[in-house]
């Protein structure tokens, strides 16, 4: 990419922005050489990878690479064998400080599914954090200038014994200048160092008379520095052991450089990775520092920006624009006033283009596309050069001829004011050309000017189209609107009217006017006239739209609530109209059995029998029509339909159940529902396909008899997933109940793996049910730790 292009469309500005997001300095030497790509494999790859790392910032917050620090030249000389200093083991252990936290941060706490299609995993768990290395390191080495004690038990009694001989010292000198026959030789009571030796400040003319060696003397020669004889010893035995831990420390720092270059390609790949992963989240930082969202990249050119808004302009006034080029049309021509946004429209477009390629996330939309170019040129502002002696024009002509050398149909062409700084018949004429050489060569090319006439070429030119900034002439402000399909309007005559200029100066300005572009000027202002109205309009009807959605919404609502009342009224209807049934045929058999036990005569008894049939007879017609409407047009079943495990609904009882024996000779068979087991004959009963075990869910009346409810639906399994605890332990503790009602033999309960918050909870719940035979975690193919089975008793 060319830099001219880079400089023009203020693309280091951006670079700028990316580098102070990175953590370290290798990242933001990775941010300083980002350039635009034209390989669109390669640009999707880098614009996946700034999306994945956008994604773990939203979900776990921002990533921190401080601390790593370059350790290249340490590597090197690791590699060689040398030994590195304190300082340098130190960064190595930052280095390793900086991996291991990134490595935390990669691990991932989602699902299996949204780590596979991260592009960053791969990187995560390459790193090497050398634990056992960075410990020993940091055991060993308190700062750049401090080894620990604990380093090496030859240390710690190397230090032990200077500690000690240095008390020793300090006794004996005590004594000698606590010593009252001292005290007139002495010229202060101090202990002073001079040399590493332990000395005493002796007035010079007592030298003779204190035994000791001299080691240095004030300046005035009034005082000597003298090393009495008592502590010479103690004094040498002290640089001994100085030169003894020096060479431990030494020891020490050869054997940890000696560990740590055993890791030298571990160590590289870590530093390689860490600054990659670095450059990566800065991306990602800028993405969500600028509300942008990845684009869509095809490489036939398409640009198709929704609500694209620049990035160096202040979020808080920038005007979001909808661009779109390339497909029905290759070359825009962007008219309007001056001030009205045609430059930041055009540089947005380039800077867009720039930045996707570079693997940058874009302020718009989501859903927004960018072609992928091999060239971006831009010809925008002021070219003017002093110091070549060109003018304006001259500049900008140098900057088209060159472009128009090297584009070609993988270029993005980008012109300011074409043809602006000369005559303007000459100079639309010369812009109407070159545009229409680039058109010809399929060069996307998005191109502003004042020029009525390119309006003119836009509209009569198949391929080519007329764009407008909008400009709102009651306030005399642009409103930076891109309008595209419509051509724009000088707006000089208005401007000059509303700035007060006077009425006969615009109308004989409007009289020098030639008709037709008179009469095209008119045009272009009914078109913006009829595009306000039509705003309005559509503003209009998508309200009027909204409100009938909200309507739609309100009354949809409503209708459930009435099916859901009516559902109620007739559920409980036939509820008490069965209890009524159930009550009358208990009455009626308990009353005919009290008939036979008393009456002896067979007559009586024959008679006795024949009106209990009649009373059946009678009781099943009121049943059958209280029955509901869709139980009487049920399709009646042969003895052979019915199988042993088919699920069937008992009609007079409104349960499902399941068929437990065959049908005999009357038809009648058994059928188990829930807990309930009752015989019943095909002529109650319905096949139906259902996998769900029913059962009923029993309640007492006030009577103490044993009544059935509404028909329960249990499933087999349960998910609790995204409950809180005081939430999920109800359902939990309705839905053990519901099933071991309907005899299921087992039940899974997800719970998901999470903090693991919500499974203790679970498991809790199910040590205190009493009817819970057993509950185990899931094994292998049954859902791990995310579930848990249950077995009833």
């Amino acid at each position: 990419m060319n830099e001219k292009a880079l400089k023009t469309l203020e693309y280091n500005k951006i670079i700028d922005k990316l580098v102070a997001f990175a953590g370290s300095e290798l990242g933001r030497e990775r941010c300083k050489k980002l350039l635009p790509m034209t390989d669109i494999g390669e640009i999707r790859r880098n614009q996946q990878e700034t999306s994945d790392a956008l994604t773990r910032v939203l979900r776990k917050g921002s990533l921190s690479f401080s601390g790593l620090r370059d350790i290249r030249a340490s590597i090197m000389r690791l590699e060689v064998g040398g030994v590195l200093g304190m300082g340098e083991l130190l960064q190595v252990s930052s280095v390793l400080n900086v991996a291991l936290r990134v490595k935390s941060y990669g691990r991932s706490e989602g699902s299996e599914e949204e780590t596979a299609i991260d592009s960053l995993r791969e990187r995560f768990s390459l790193l090497e954090p050398l634990s056992p290395l960075n410990n020993e390191i940091k055991r060993c080495i308190l700062s750049e200038e401090e080894m620990s004690d604990d380093a090496s038990p030859t240390l710690r009694h190397i230090r032990r014994s200077i500690k000690l001989t240095n008390d020793r010292v300090r006794e004996q000198l005590n004594t000698i200048v606590n010593a009252s026959s001292n005290q007139t030789m002495l010229q202060e009571n101090i202990v002073t160092m001079r040399n590493g030796r332990y000395c005493l400040p002796i007035k010079a003319e007592y030298k003779s008379q204190f035994n000791g060696m001299v080691h240095d003397q004030s300046s005035s020669g009034s005082t000597l520095f003298i090393e009495p004889m008592a502590v010479v010893k103690l004094n040498n035995e002290l640089r001994e052991l100085a030169v003894k831990e020096n060479d431990e420390i030494e020891r020490i720092l050869a054997e940890l450089s000696n560990q740590a270059g055993e890791y030298c390609q571990e160590l590289k790949d870590d530093i390689t990775i860490l600054a990659e992963l670095d450059f990566i989240f800065a991306k990602a930082s800028l993405s969500k520092g600028m509300r942008a969202s990845e684009p869509v990249f095809n490489d036939k050119g398409y640009i198709n920006i929704k609500k694209g808004r620049h990035p160096l302009i202040d979020n808080k006034k920038v005007v979001p624009i909808d661009i779109h080029m390339g497909k029905d049309f290759n070359l825009l021509i962007v008219t309007g006033p001056n001030t009205g946004g045609k430059t930041v429209s055009l540089k947005t477009v380039g800077l867009f283009t720039l930045m996707g390629q570079a693997g940058l996330h874009i302020p718009a939309f989501d859903g927004s596309e960018l072609g992928v170019f091999e060239e971006v040129y831009a010809d925008i502002g002021d070219e003017q050069s002093i110091e070549q002696s060109l003018s304006t024009f001259s500049s900008h002509m140098v900057n088209t001829v060159s472009i128009i050398k090297e584009a070609n149909y993988r270029s993005l062409v980008l012109f300011d004011e074409l043809g602006a700084g000369t005559d303007p018949t000459e100079g639309a004429a010369l812009a109407m050309s070159i545009l229409s050489y680039l058109h010809k060569k399929q060069i996307r090319t998005m191109a502003t000017t004042h020029y009525s006439e390119l309006k003119i070429f836009a509209l009569s030119t198949e391929g080519v189209e007329n764009a407008c900034c909008e400009f709102d002439v009651e306030t005399l402000r642009p409103t930076y609107r891109l309008l595209i399909g419509i051509p724009g309007k000088s707006n000089a005559f208005a401007i000059s009217s509303k700035l007060g200029l006077p009425d006969y100066i615009i109308t004989d300005a409007k009289e020098r006017i030639g008709e037709k572009e008179q009469s095209f000027e008119d045009v272009i202002s009914d078109l913006e006239k009829s595009r306000v109205t039509m705003e309005k309009d559509q503003e209009e009807i998508a309200r009027y739209k909204e409100e009938v959605e909200r309507l739609k919404k309100k009354l949809e609502q409503k209708n459930e609530r009435i099916d859901e009342a009516k559902e109620k009224i007739l559920r409980r209807a036939n509820e008490e109209a069965r209890e009524i049934i159930q009550e009358a045929k208990d009455f009626a058999d308990e009353s005919i059995r009290k008939y036979n036990k008393w009456m002896k005569d067979g007559s009586m008894n024959r008679e006795m029998e024949k009106q209990r049939s009649e009373l059946r007879d009678k009781l099943n017609s009121t049943e059958s029509k209280l029955a509901l409407k869709g139980q009487k047009a049920k399709k009646q079943h042969k003895a052979s339909d019915f199988k042993i495990g088919d699920a069937v609904r008992v009609l007079s009882m409104n349960l499902n159940g399941t068929v437990s024996s065959l049908p005999n000779d009357k038809g009648d068979l058994f059928v188990q529902m829930g807990i309930l087991r009752s015989q019943v004959n095909i002529k109650d009963l319905e096949l139906i396909d259902e996998p769900v075990i029913t059962g009923p869910n029993m309640k007492k009346t006030g009577s103490g008899q044993i009544k059935m409810a509404k028909t329960a639906y249990i499933s087999p399994e349960l998910n609790l997933i995204g409950k809180l605890v005081d939430e999920a332990l109800p359902i939990l503790d309705k839905y053990l109940d519901d099933a071991y009602l309907a005899h299921l033999p087992q039940v899974t309960i997800i719970h998901g793996r999470g903090t693991g918050a919500l499974r203790n909870a679970v498991h809790n719940h199910l040590k205190k049910t009493r009817y819970v035979k057993s509950y185990r975690v899931g094994g292998f193919g049954e859902g791990d730790h995310g579930v848990t089975i249950v077995e009833f008793k």
